[in-house]
């Protein structure tokens, strides 16, 4: 298995190929209760597979898809109160992230000559802004949360200096899926004029929907002028295949201050950070958005809240601890005298439950996915109260 020997039949490897696969969970057994992600819509998998070798890394070989791309970004720009939006469909959240921090680096070095910067983020931020700070030699401030584990409008305050280069805030939190106090901060980082980056890798999905049916959240979004840049990851709950992330641009200045020279591609300047683009992952997207359309996305939203409050609600009357009243399709709970950790390994160890275990606060979180049913839910409940 481990050796380039003879070639093997196609049938003897697709057996082999089968074995192996069993190993892996599948969404449609509803036991992945953390993560992001979900089983992408069918019809999104049928136009990846049509776009497969398609390379937006030379985007002047596939025009069509460069175009599918620019619609995608243009249609997700809309959602977010943007008219003219700049940006690309990446690989996910991550490479959003740091393009964005790579975007407010450069920036402050052209326009501002600070080339030991600084970023502000919440304690509650994705893992992947380290992974900025860390390849972009940029020192992190760390801003606390307060008592409803948001960041501390204070805190960033106090935090900013001449070296800070951006300001981050959240738009559903990975732990809890909480909103940050976003207004207040667009008008802090505009006031400052200071690059204000939301992630919104999860919320950016759901909360125009979710506004649209009636829910009472904030604004996050371009609508706020402070707001410079967004991640938003079609592959969450856009149900687009992975890999399928988008950051998103207020003006074009931001893509221009990353672009490098590719003279023997069709391109003259690359702002990307990888090169060798998946052109499928755009078409994929731009489809899913036109196949659901607004009224989709609403539903879907609005079912996942409903089953979220189910959850909650029942986890209540059983007695179990709800952290937080939750904003967005994430709950996070606790058992009166079991540690999370233990909590985690029993689920799984009675009937396959695969749970997540959030740090900041600690306690069992779940991720309420378009793959999670209601008849899921009521098995998972009632394995909680054996529990208990």
């Amino acid at each position: 298995m481990d050796n380039l020997d003879l070639p093997m039949d196609k049938k003897d490897i697709l057996k082999e190929l089968d074995l192996i696969h069993a190993n892996d969970l599948k969404y449609c057994d509803g036991r992945i209760l953390g993560s992001m992600c979900t089983e992408p819509h069918p019809f999104a998998k049928e136009v990846y597979i049509k776009f497969l070798d398609t390379n937006l890394g030379d985007p002047g070989l596939f025009k069509g898809t460069k175009f599918l791309e620019n619609e995608a970004i243009k249609i997700m720009g809309k959602l977010l109160n943007l008219d003219d939006a700049y940006g690309n469909i990446v690989t996910g959240g991550t490479e959003a992230n740091l393009m964005a921090i790579r975007a407010a680096k450069n920036y402050a070095k052209i326009y501002k000559g600070i080339t030991d910067g600084e970023i502000i983020m919440p304690k509650s931020a994705h893992f992947s802004f380290k992974k900025a700070a860390d390849m972009m030699n940029l020192k992190i401030i760390e801003a606390q949360l307060d008592d409803n584990y948001k960041i501390d409008v204070e805190s960033v305050r106090n935090g900013i200096s001449d070296k800070t280069i951006a300001i981050i805030a959240i738009a559903g939190t990975t732990e809890l899926g909480l909103i940050d106090p976003i207004d207040e901060l667009s008008k802090i980082a505009f006031d400052n004029d200071i690059y204000f980056h939301v992630d919104a890798a999860f919320g950016g999905f759901s909360i125009p929907f979710l506004k649209e049916s009636g829910y009472d959240l904030p604004d996050f979004d371009f609508k706020l002028d402070g707001v410079c840049s967004i991640t938003v990851d079609p592959h969450k709950m856009g149900l687009a295949p992975i890999p399928a992330g988008s950051i998103i641009f207020r003006e074009k200045k931001y893509l221009d201050v990353m672009a490098i020279e590719s003279p023997y591609l069709t391109v003259k300047n690359q702002s990307t950070i990888v090169g060798t683009r998946m052109g499928a992952s755009s078409a994929a997207t731009y489809a899913i958005l036109k196949y659901f359309g607004k009224e989709g996305y609403i539903n879907l939203a609005d079912k996942l809240m409903k089953n979220t409050f189910y959850l909650k609600d029942n986890l209540e009357k059983i007695g179990y601890n709800v952290i937080v009243e939750p904003e967005l399709n994430i709950i996070a709970f606790n058992h009166p005298s079991k540690s999370p950790e233990k909590l985690s390994e029993e689920l799984k160890n009675i009937n396959g439950w695969m749970v997540s275990v959030s740090n900041c606060p600690k306690a069992i979180r779940i991720v309420l996915m378009n793959h999670i049913s209601k008849s899921h839910l009521t098995e998972f409940l009632k394995d909680l109260k054996k529990l208990f």
